[in-house]
Order: C-alpha cells, then sequence, then structure tokens
C-alpha cells in the first residue's frame, strides 16, 4: 500500500482519488470521536491516541487554534467551511490539506452534546487540476503583500493574512468583530460599507482612510480598502472578504501637491515682506512640519538689493514670520522683527554660507549643533520633543535672502528625502514672492522718499494766514500719487494757497507733480493773476504732453498698448491781507470751502475750467471778500471719495465737519478727517486749512503823490516820519533811497498818478515799499557803463533790498521791494 510519502503527484492520467481522503467526526466541543484508516494513513495517529483529544492538537500552526474557534462559528451559521489547514503528521511532518467541514444529520432532536460534524480531508496536491485550486490559493494568500481579511455575516474575523496579523494579532482579531478590534471610526467606516456589499452584493472599492500605526501612535499612514461580498454555491451571501493596500506613500505625494497649491493660492497675497514671510510659516504647519521660522536679512526688509550668491560672515537676520501647532508659538524665543542670534557655526550660519539645506532627521539630543547652540534653544527642543529639524536657504533669482526653518515632533516622524524636496519646492516658490516684495518695497521706498521730498516740509502763511495741512497716501499698491498742495509768499504780503491732483499712482504721477508744483512756484514768482497763471500753467503741460506722449507713444508700439494721458486738476488761490480780497481760480479741481467765522460753511461759485493739458477753454477767476478769521479749505477728491462714497455725501459730511466756529485748525482738520476717511483711502487725499488775518491800518501808510518830481524830496520825508512812527530808524536811509529811485522812476518813465504804499508785515518783520502807477511798461535792471549818466537806479536797488520786482494790476503796475529789519546793505 502506498502511503502520501510514496504517492506520486499529479500529473498524466492521474486521477483525484477520493477514497484516500480521510475522514473523522468531532462533537460539539471539537473533540475527536470517529476516526478512520484513511486518517489514522494520513496522520500517523491510530484511533486510541486521538479520540477524545481536541482535533487543534492536530494543527501545524499554534495561532490556528483561534482560527479554529472562528471557523467553527462560521460552521454553525452556514452549512459548513471548506478551506486549507497545516497539520502535523505524528513524525513531526508539516502537511497542508484541503478540508472540508460539513454538519452531521444524525435524526436526534438537537440538544448540548448531539451536535456532529464531518471532516473530510485530503492532500492539497492530490486534487484535481495538479492541486492548484481555490483550496490551495489559501496559502499563496496568506503571504500576499497586501491585507485581506475574511468576515462571516456578523462581521466577525474568520481569517487575515499575514499583512494584516502583523498590524494586529491573530488572538485580538479572530472571532472578534470590527468594532472590537479597529478603532472606533474607522470600525465605524469599515461596518457602513460592509452592511452595503451585504445588502446590496456589490463592491465598495477604494475606501480611503488614515490609521496610525501600531508600532507608533503618533505616525499616520494612509490605507485604501476594497470590500468584496462571499457566497456560496447557491449564491448566498456568506460573509465579506475586504483587501486593504497601503497607499502612504501616494497619499504623501498627494499631500505635498495639496500643499504646493495651497502655497500657490496664499503665499504672496499682498506685497508685504514680513507678511509674506508669515505665509509661508502659516501654510507649512502643520501638514510639514509642527514649528516654523522665517528669517530675513534685515537688508531684504529694508527693499535693499542683497549682494547675490551665498551670504557670509554675519549679516543681520530678523525674524519675519513663525507659526507653531501650539497656539501663540510657546517655542519661539523671539519676536517679530526681533534680531536672530546665531554662531558662525550654527546651521543656520552654514545654510546661509553654502546656499544649501541643513537637516538632521534623528536630533542628537546631546552633541547636536542645533540644540546646543544656546540653552535656550536646548530647553525648548527638550520642552517640546522635537526630534528633527531642517533648515532651507530662501534664495531667489540667485540672491540669498534669508533662511526657513522646520522642527518636527513625533506627530510628523523624521524628515525624509521627499519632506526635503517639498521643503524646498515650498521655501522657493515662497522665495519669489519676497523678493518681488522686496523689490516693491525699494520701489515704493523711492516713490515715498521722492514724493515726500516734493511736497513742502514746512509751511507759512506769514501775517496773512495761518495755515495746516495733511496728507494720506493712497492704500494701493504704488502707495503714492500726484496729490500736492502749497502755500506761496507773495509780494505785498500776500499769499498764494494751491492744491493740485495728478490722475494716475505711482512714481510717474509723482515725478509729474513735482514738475507741476516747481511749474507753480515760477510763475507764481511773476505775479500774474490766478485765471492768467492757469492759463500759462495749461500750456506748459500741452508741451510736457507732447514730449512724453511720444514717447509713451513709442513704449506702447514696443508693448503693443495704447498710450492715454488721465490728466491733472488745479485750484489756485491768492489772499490779500491788506484789502481782504481773496482771488480764486480752478482748471478742472473742486471748488474750495470758505468758512465764515461764525461757521457759516459756502462753497463758492467758481467756474470750474477744464483739466490742464486740453487747453480748450479759457479760465475765469472769482473775487471775494473775506471777514477777518476766515477759514479757506482746499482738498482733493481722495478726501471725498474714500471707501467708495458718493462725491456728494463727501461734500456734505466736510460740511458739517467745517461748521464748527471757534476751533483751531488743528481741531477742524481732525475733525474733517475722521469724518471722511472712514477707512484707508483709495487715493491720496490733501486738505490745506488757512485762517485769514487782516494787516490793520497801523500797519498800512499809502500817499497819493503828484507826477512832479519835486514831490520825491516830500515823498522821503513821509517814509521819514512813518518808519520813526514804527519805530524802525534803522531802515530810514536805506527805504529814502529806494523810494527815490522808485518814485523818480515812475513820474519819469509812466503816466498817470503815482501811489506810495508801505507796508510793515510783522511774521516775518519785513518792510514792504510799493509804487503804483499806470503804464505797463516793465523796469529792467541792467549794467550801466562808466559813462552813463543814469540807469543804476534799480541796480541800487537790487543791492539793498531782500528781494524786488513788478507785478501787473488792471490798471497798471506796482513796483515794490522787500527790506528785512535786519537787513544790511551790500553797497558800501
Amino acid at each position: 500500500m502506498k502511503t502520501s510519502r510514496d504517492a506520486l503527484p499529479g500529473g498524466a492520467g492521474q486521477a483525484c482519488d477520493m477514497a484516500k481522503a480521510a475522514t473523522a467526526e468531532l462533537d460539539a466541543q471539537g473533540r475527536v470521536v470517529s476516526w478512520t484508516l484513511a486518517a489514522e494513513r494520513l496522520l500517523g495517529y491510530r484511533a486510541a491516541e486521538i479520540l477524545g483529544h481536541p482535533a487543534t492538537e492536530l494543527l501545524a500552526v499554534p495561532g490556528d487554534t483561534a482560527r479554529a474557534a472562528a471557523v467553527a462559528r462560521w460552521c454553525r451559521s452556514g452549512d459548513g467551511w471548506g478551506g486549507s489547514v497545516a497539520a502535523r503528521h505524528r513524525d513531526g511532518r508539516e502537511l497542508q490539506l484541503a478540508v472540508q467541514v460539513t454538519p452531521v444529520v444524525n435524526g436526534v432532536a438537537e440538544g448540548a452534546g448531539r451536535e456532529r460534524w464531518s471532516v473530510l480531508a485530503l492532500e492539497e496536491w492530490r486534487l484535481p487540476g495538479g492541486g492548484v485550486n481555490q483550496l490551495m490559493l489559501e496559502p499563496f494568500l496568506a503571504h500576499a503583500p497586501v491585507g485581506m481579511a475574511v468576515l462571516d455575516t456578523d462581521l466577525r474575523y474568520v481569517w487575515v493574512n499575514d499583512v494584516l496579523e502583523r498590524l494586529i494579532p491573530l488572538e485580538r482579531r479572530l472571532g472578534r468583530t470590527v468594532h472590537e478590534v479597529l478603532p472606533k471610526l474607522e470600525a465605524e467606516a469599515f461596518e457602513e460599507r460592509m452592511q452595503k456589499v451585504l445588502r446590496t452584493g456589490s463592491p465598495v472599492m477604494d475606501y480611503e482612510f488614515r490609521s496610525p500605526t501600531y508600532a507608533d501612535p503618533h505616525q499616520e499612514r494612509a490605507y485604501s480598502a476594497s470590500f468584496f461580498v462571499l457566497e456560496d454555491p447557491q449564491s448566498r451571501r456568506v460573509g465579506i472578504w475586504y483587501m486593504v493596500i497601503d497607499v502612504t506613500a501616494r497619499w504623501r505625494a498627494q499631500e505635498g501637491l495639496a500643499l504646493l497649491n495651497a502655497a500657490s493660492a496664499r503665499i504672496g497675497s499682498t506685497l508685504g515682506i514680513t507678511r509674506t514671510a508669515q505665509e509661508l510659516a502659516d501654510v507649512a504647519v502643520p501638514p510639514l512640519a509642527d514649528f516654523v521660522a522665517v528669517d530675513l536679512l534685515d537688508s531684504v526688509i529694508r527693499g535693499e538689493e542683497p549682494v547675490p550668491g551665498p551670504v557670509g560672515g554675519a549679516p543681520v537676520l530678523r525674524r519675519c514670520g513663525q507659526q507653531s501647532v501650539n497656539e501663540g508659538c510657546p517655542e519661539a524665543a523671539l519676536a517679530i522683527g526681533e534680531a536672530v542670534p546665531r554662531d558662525p557655526s550654527s546651521p543656520i550660519a552654514r545654510c546661509l554660507l553654502e546656499g544649501e539645506s541643513q537637516v538632521e532627521a534623528d536630533l542628537d539630543l546631546e552633541h547636536s549643533a542645533w540644540v546646543n547652540e544656546t540653552a535656550e534653544r536646548a530647553a525648548v527642543v527638550r520642552s517640546f520633543g522635537f526630534r528633527s529639524v531642517m533648515v532651507a536657504p530662501i534664495k531667489a533669482r540667485g540672491i540669498t535672502l534669508g533662511a526657513a526653518t522646520f522642527a518636527r515632533s513625533s506627530r510628523l516622524g523624521p524628515f525624509v528625502a521627499d519632506d526635503v524636496r517639498l521643503a524646498e519646492e515650498l521655501v522657493a516658490r515662497a522665495a519669489v514672492c519676497v523678493d518681488n516684495a522686496r523689490r516693491y518695497t525699494r520701489e515704493r521706498t523711492a516713490a515715498r522718499v521722492m514724493q515726500r521730498n516734493l511736497l513742502p516740509h514746512e509751511l507759512t502763511g506769514g501775517s496773512a494766514l495761518e495755515v495746516a495741512s495733511w496728507y494720506f497716501p493712497a492704500d494701493t499698491p504704488s502707495g503714492v500719487g500726484g496729490d500736492w498742495f502749497d502755500v506761496i509768499p507773495l509780494s505785498g504780503a500776500r499769499v498764494a494757497l494751491v492744491v493740485g491732483d495728478v490722475v494716475g499712482h505711482g512714481i510717474d504721477a509723482a515725478a509729474t507733480m513735482g514738475r507741476l508744483r516747481t511749474a507753480v512756484r515760477t510763475l507764481a514768482n511773476l505775479d500774474p493773476p490766478p485765471d492768467e497763471l492757469l492759463a500759462r500753467l495749461d500750456d506748459l503741460v500741452i508741451g510736457l504732453l507732447e514730449t512724453s506722449s511720444a514717447d509713451a507713444t513709442a513704449e506702447a508700439e514696443n508693448a503693443g498698448v495704447a498710450a492715454t494721458f488721465m490728466g491733472a486738476t488745479c485750484l489756485y488761490v491768492v489772499y490779500d491781507p491788506v484789502s481782504r480780497k481773496c482771488t480764486m481760480a480752478r482748471a478742472g479741481h473742486l471748488p474750495p470751502a470758505v468758512v465764515g467765522p461764525d461757521g457759516t460753511v459756502d462753497f463758492p461759485e467758481l467756474p470750474a475750467g477744464p483739466p490742464l493739458g486740453l487747453g480748450a477753454m479759457p479760465f475765469e477767476s472769482v473775487e471775494l471778500e473775506l471777514a477777518e478769521g476766515s477759514l479757506i479749505t482746499l482738498y482733493t477728491d481722495g478726501l471725498l471719495e474714500a471707501c467708495d462714497q458718493d462725491i456728494g455725501v463727501g461734500l456734505s459730511r466736510l460740511r458739517g465737519a467745517l461748521a464748527v466756529p471757534g476751533a483751531s485748525l488743528e481741531e477742524t482738520g481732525g475733525t474733517v478727517v475722521r469724518a471722511l476717511l472712514t477707512g484707508p483711502p483709495s487715493d491720496d487725499a490733501a486738505l490745506l486749512l488757512a485762517r485769514t488775518r487782516v494787516l490793520d491800518a497801523h500797519q498800512v501808510a499809502s500817499w497819493e503823490l503828484a507826477a512832479d518830481p519835486a514831490v520825491v524830496a516830500g515823498a522821503r520825508t513821509l517814509v521819514d516820519r512813518k518808519l520813526t512812527e514804527w519805530g524802525m530808524d534803522g531802515l530810514v536811509f536805506t527805504t529814502e533811497l529806494i523810494v527815490s529811485e522808485l518814485v523818480t522812476n515812475a513820474i519819469r518813465h509812466a503816466t498817470g498818478p503815482v501811489t506810495l504804499r508801505l507796508i510793515r508785515q510783522p511774521a516775518p518783520d519785513v518792510l514792504i515799499c510799493e509804487v503804483f502807477d499806470a503804464s505797463s511798461t516793465s523796469p529792467r535792471l541792467r549794467h550801466a557803463r562808466t559813462t552813463d549818466e543814469g540807469g543804476r537806479g534799480l541796480f541800487i536797488v537790487a543791492q539793498l533790498t531782500r528781494r524786488w520786482g513788478t507785478r501787473y494790476t488792471p490798471t497798471g503796475k506796482i513796483i515794490w521791494a522787500e527790506q528785512g529789519a535786519g537787513t544790511q546793505p551790500r553797497i558800501a
């Protein structure tokens, strides 16, 4: 008789001999109650040696005992069980058996102890097909590289392969439900999907979930599970089997891509350097690190151009951004803006010098430079359990801008190569945004410095006006615009007020504003009326536009765009403290507001005129007589249109804010700003306030003189008396010379009556001498030859005075000269 050892594997003509199958019976407790000769031949045990013993003693794998109990429960819930079992022969050999378990019907009423199970076993290689069948697949599935498990209809584990056994041992899994084995949330998700599969019979594919590893609960891995129904030959659903694949690598790749996408959307939302650095830290925590610190070179923060390449020496680094998984960033020893102390051999210094990332995947708490650089650093590392640290250089366009430090505790595990590449990609994207912000800061700073230098630093209205001003740059990326204001002293103690607006923003608008302000000052020195000044300014702007438009058109053609000019507006006001006359004209600008001493607010009906540069219509002036203490208010449209409010609403608010009698200029200006600038202005906003003063009769003296040379001596006498009365005896001699020359010239070269006027201007202490005549011919200063009998008068006047000039009136002209109280003659 051949034994299983002698039998040949299936081959040609080899058939399945079921007569060689071993049979046995088990009772309800799993004890062997019947044993056949075939069983004795198969396993080597005689009936006397095995009857009454548990069948589990025949198993080759000790862990299969728990599996046998699960199989028993499976059998009781169905019609039996079939599968592959490793059994131990009496001589110690291991046999792989194909086993079929079926219930025995004995005709006895069911009761305790009457349950019987028939076990049919055959060596797997004897099965049809050379032993390759469904039962023989179990050993291969047990060692498959993916996790697999079988559960009954009560969702109790019946079988698991080696992969899942390594995660949770068999004794903690077989015979237990998913809720007894898996974490709560994972078990609920599994049960929901398994019940759906049992109910519908349709598989559930690729359910992804994350679960902590059992070796380290702080570490998460990602898995993909698919669930399938188990059916018997009668198509009855008898259980569930599922397959689990570790997709951590794919998950991490997806997480990295999502992090980079988030970084693209979140980093660089503004052009602020520190804000961009903080956005980098915010994006990296918690997906990539538990703590991130972003430190930038001090020169970068100021917008300066760093030296290309790695950074050597000891440049100042400042903390610009930091974030932590712990609220309040308790790990950070520095506040935003503070200098970062570091040793020349520290990892950050090496990173800046070498331009490469420095990584310590597993921190050596005793000898690491990360830990021992400072005592505070060591305390932080130990206190917060940092286990892995990395610093990456922040580089853009070949320039090192700073460094970003990433620290991990056990939550994310050590930095691996993929983490380093992800961090470097993240930092590289942020570096471009930081460099853009640096360039913007440089340009913005340059534009603001230029604008600040182009605007007046100090304003004074002399004896005519008390003035105060406010200027608010636009809250736009450029940060500067073309609004300007000025207070210009004129002859005769008069003062000019001007406010203007160049449409647009940026350095070009600021440069144009500077040119216009300079032009207005130059034209104001010629003392034309306001409407004539605007006409000349309009001609100047037209000339500038023709030049700039040609350049802009050439640039636009190269760029493929159209060049356009946005325009400029201006309001020019002249106030005379002697006559209390206020003359004003505007070129497309908003009208001024005039507030009476009683608080009455009025917007004069002043013709608008076209904006500067159009040259289409003339400008018109309006003359008002203002009471002493009146308030002249000049402003730009940015003040009224803040927060997108309608200009009519702005004018109404302005009227209400100005209607406060008795308030100082600072109080009035503060009220206007609070009422109108309810948010950051979208356009430059300028406000100029001027309260009028009056020079009374004790400060002005005027005489009508006949057109006769004989009156010159009398004029000197009048001047002598008045200066003595004013206590200005030190100016008698020079003033007599000036009056003699100016009155003589008027009588000799002009026509009509001559008027002499002296004005004592207390602030600053100035004496003004004016001679009115009816001629429009302007005197000219020249150098007289030695043989000339005349022509030296105006030269003497120019030497004796601080300044002199001519201004025209509707009926003639005025020649004027100013002397300071301490003026010394410049000739012997």
